[in-house]
């Protein structure tokens, strides 16, 4: 299972409370839909971190890393290679 695929079913499934991926665009804004907050950050940085074996540090946890799904595909990607 891709990334991306993880990913968009964690959002939808915990976020959401969604099992339709069309409820979920790639690119779309997760902060501008009010999808995911303070808290909800945490809960992603939670998921990377024990689904993908990545430490995420306090300094990453900005809006432009985790407010689409296409941005945290690229991050994950990114603490991966490094």
């Amino acid at each position: 299972m891709s990334i991306e695929s993880q990913v968009r079913n964690y959002i939808l499934e915990n976020l959401l409370f969604s099992s339709n991926p069309a409820d979920l665009a790639s690119g779309e804004s997760l902060l501008d839909r009010g999808v995911i907050d303070s808290t909800g950050v945490l809960e992603i940085v939670l998921f990377l971190e024990t689904t993908f074996g990545v430490k995420v540090k306090d300094s990453e946890m900005l809006p432009e890393n985790f407010d689409s799904v296409d941005n945290i595909v690229r991050f994950v990607g990114r603490l991966q290679a490094a």
